[in-house]
């Protein structure tokens, strides 16, 4: 078995998580303590008691999302869990990763990621932008329909998450061009998404100058794991790469379906979705059937993926 760990990203929040495991598990308890701390308020109680709304503003969801992988990451660990061959992280998951591989601190990847919520929703201002989900159509088809509906706005995929899912991002009139192209064009459903600002697009300029800064000033060390990156579907090993690919990430498009089957093609066959949701399993079931995959986010998903991994 070859086995990676995977880590969600924006979108897999929800009111209660990572309750149930700081229940059950003390060591997941320690973690939410530590993350109080390094953030100066309750994240904990935020991802316990917070309300939909309250997990959906940005600067709340990243660090919230963190801590709850965090937490789960350090739980499996400390239950006897086979150290992974390879991690990744979905875009915000790509910090989760890190910590993983023991390159970030958990107090410099949960300020770095309320900072870099911040400075995202900050790069434009609301409703300036959007992001829409493309269901059922070729990515060479969207990337066609994007330039064509840019009219010197920006359009462009964000997020390549699997053969049939691809989200786009930019300008808000530009964005509406393109969906309106791609349903006329065959694409299965267009769905406009409820976020606050359009991730991963050119938009995001100024927000990745403002994280460069951050970054440089917290310390980096090389990975004990390898990482597949978000930005080049590439595998790295070393503190600069880590930095480096951090920063480049937040304008560019997330190439999942590509690090995903670059994983595949190095013997990945088994994955552990480490965190909140099942987003990430639930892309993988359109990427590969020929792969296990399991995911882990409170006392019953562990024991059930441990008894997958054959763990007595």
């Amino acid at each position: 078995m070859a086995l990676a760990y995977i880590f969600p990203g924006q979108g897999s929040q929800s009111p209660g998580m990572g309750k149930h495991l700081v229940e059950n598990f003390p060591v997941a308890k320690r973690i939410f303590e530590e993350a109080d701390d390094a953030l100066h308020f309750s994240i904990s109680q935020l991802c316990f008691d917070g309300t939909v709304e309250d997990l959906q503003l940005t600067e709340n969801t990243q660090p919230a999302i963190l801590a709850v992988s965090a937490a789960v990451l350090r739980t499996i660990e400390s239950e006897g869990f086979p150290r992974p061959d390879y991690v990744a992280g979905h875009s915000l998951g790509e910090y989760s990763g890190l910590l993983a591989a023991r390159s970030l601190s958990l107090g410099n990847a949960l300020q770095t990621v309320r900072a870099r919520g911040r400075y995202m929703q900050e790069a434009v201002p609301l409703g300036t932008g959007s992001m829409a989900a493309v269901l059922g159509a070729k990515l060479k088809d969207i990337e066609d329909a994007c330039a064509e509906a840019s009219q010197g706005q920006v359009c462009a995929p964000a997020n390549i998450n699997s053969p049939n899912q691809v989200v786009i991002a930019g300008n808000a009139e530009a964005v509406d061009r393109a969906s309106e192209l791609l349903k006329t064009r065959g694409a299965k459903r267009v769905m406009k998404l409820n976020v606050s600002a359009p991730f991963h697009s050119a938009l995001m300029e100024p927000a990745q100058e403002r994280l460069a800064f951050d970054l440089e000033r917290i310390g980096f060390e090389d990975l004990t794991v390898p990482l597949v990156t978000n930005v080049d579907a590439a595998v790295i090993g070393k503190a600069a790469a880590a930095r480096d690919a951090l920063v480049r990430q937040v304008s560019a498009p997330v190439r999942w379906l590509e690090s995903i089957e670059l994983l595949i093609r190095e013997g990945v066959d088994t994955f552990v979705e480490v965190g909140p949701g099942k987003v990430l399993t639930g892309l993988m079931r359109h990427i590969s059937r020929d792969v296990k995959c399991f995911n882990v986010e409170d006392a019953a998903s562990l024991r059930s993926a441990g008894a997958g991994l054959g763990l007595s």
